[in-house]
């Protein structure tokens, strides 16, 4: 491909009318504008060719951010300066509790125990063939099944190993859609399902709130689970319990954070009710932790509406974006209480596993696995102040790593493709946008809500996006404030 780091150009920040008039302009729908914060600008999206030597770079400069964790506090650590350890071995062991032992064990959809994984993982339990007619929710090229594209004068070809059952490359500022394969497929979501849950519940619990586990909380959690090592009796604060589903993909971690929202049940019914109000209309919520369950589906579309209203809040992007943290081990009494290390399992922010280390201008956000789902992920990457969105589903290759694989691909085309191909569909709005907009091009009355990365409690300034992808944060700069803009729908 021939984007090269030395031609890229700078977009209009976030927000920006005229880049949101001229998408409009281009495909006649109103969009929702996305409102993210910025990374340095110093990123450019380089060739192919040049990957290799970009990817190495980050991790030079992952390991130079690493002179700045003496500096912190209460904040996660930056990034590694040695490759990650494996996810596996950075997770303590943790034998079952008696109230897991009393679990369900959590039969898969077709028979047989659910397992989840890091990543690696290949197992295939979804459907083989799209259905013929899917939602156009977005547009209606999105609801035909196969690559969806338009390509323009100089746009580059799709890439042609791409295997994944369902996949979408979206820009995260207009919600344009550049390319899609069975968007609105319904398929088993994975772990990718706790983006909506930690968009429906994140708000609701302050990060400084503690909570003593008791058997109950963890009552549930199915066979073969992915755990960060909640311990019965002991307290976490709700900052901790949040790292360690991000990071770890919890589920132990996330049946805490529920029955603290009111238990499984009722926390199950405000995520299907806000992705009702996202319009993420492919989505069935059964369990809050995306663990296999009958009937739980979602797609590669509604997972990226997941991820662009999360982004939105200024604690789900630090800790989708944290490589490392220490969470807090077992209390017992007459014992300090230690802390041991988590490692972040998206591969493409830290570069565990991946040839060329990290992908630089990488943010997060989710990945997933399990018996059912195979592999799944959504990511989020910029440079040049524009910020991508891909979500890949369920890739047929069966290779260790290969849904990031793809993902990198089709970021690498989506960065070079962008402006040069036209828009194969949108990301709608939530239903919101429409009543709280004050018109034309106003800012919405819930502008009050704007975040301060800085001030968003400790850490909070290494949130900015792209912070494990080899652009340095320094330790001086200012707040990157998150402006929320919604359009008046046309009438």
């Amino acid at each position: 491909m021939g984007f090269s780091m030395r031609s890229g150009q700078c977009n209009s920040p976030i927000g920006s009318p005229a880049v949101i008039r001229a998408s409009e302009a281009a495909t006649g729908t109103t969009r929702w504008r996305g409102s993210f914060t910025d990374v340095p600008t110093t990123t450019s999206h380089p060739t192919r060719a040049g990957a290799t030597r970009r990817r190495r770079g980050a991790a030079a400069l992952a390991a130079t951010a690493s002179l700045f964790v003496p500096l912190m506090t209460a904040a996660p650590a930056l990034a590694d300066p040695t490759p990650s350890p494996s996810p596996s071995a950075s997770r303590p062991s943790v034998s079952p509790s008696p109230s897991a032992a009393r679990a369900n064990p959590g039969p898969s959809a077709n028979g047989g125990a659910a397992r989840e994984d890091d990543g690696k993982g290949i197992g295939r339990r979804a459907p083989r063939t799209p259905p013929s007619r899917m939602s156009t929710v977005g547009g209606e090229m999105l609801g035909r099944p196969g690559p969806q594209v338009q390509l323009g004068p100089g746009a580059p070809q799709l890439p042609s190993e791409l295997s994944g059952r369902s996949w979408l490359v979206a820009d995260a500022e207009s919600g344009e859609i550049l390319a899609a394969n069975n968007a609105h497929w319904q398929l088993p979501p994975a772990s990718t399902l706790k983006m909506l849950f930690a968009d429906t519940v994140l708000p609701k619990l302050p990060r400084t709130q503690t909570h003593k586990v008791v058997p109950s909380d963890l009552e549930g959690m199915g066979a073969g689970s992915s755990a960060v090592g909640v311990k019965e009796g002991s307290s976490y604060s709700v900052h901790d319990l949040w790292l360690g589903v991000f990071l770890r993909s919890g589920n132990d971690a996330v049946r805490v954070l529920a029955s603290m929202n009111g238990g499984i049940p009722k926390t199950v019914k405000d995520m299907q009710a806000h992705a009702q109000e996202l319009q993420a209309l492919d989505t069935h919520v059964v369990t809050p932790d995306g663990y296999d369950a009958d009937r739980q589906v979602s797609s590669a579309y509604d997972l990226t509406l997941f991820a662009r209203s999360g982004l939105q809040k200024a604690d789900f992007r630090e800790y989708c974006s944290t490589v490392t943290a220490q969470f807090p081990g077992e209390e017992q009494p007459g014992k300090k209480r230690e802390s041991f290390a988590i490692v972040n399992t998206n591969r493409l922010l830290t570069g565990e596993g991946m040839e060329h280390g990290p992908y630089k201008g990488m943010a997060g956000v989710k990945n997933g696995s399990t018996t059912n789902a195979g592999n799944t992920f959504t990511g989020v990457a910029q440079h040049d102040g524009r910020k991508l969105l891909v979500t890949v589903m369920n890739p047929d290759i069966q290779e260790p790593h290969e849904v990031y694989k793809e993902t990198e691909r089709l970021l690498d085309w989506g960065f070079e493709a962008a402006g040069r191909v036209k828009p194969v569909g949108m990301l709608v709005p939530p239903k919101e946008a429409g009543t709280n907009a004050k018109g034309g091009d106003g800012q919405a009355g819930g502008d009050h809500a704007q975040a301060s990365v800085a001030g968003s409690g400790s850490g909070g300034m290494w949130t900015a996006l792209g912070i494990a992808g080899g652009a340095l944060v320094a330790l001086g700069a200012g707040a990157f404030v998150v402006h929320r803009r919604w359009p008046r729908p046309k009438a």
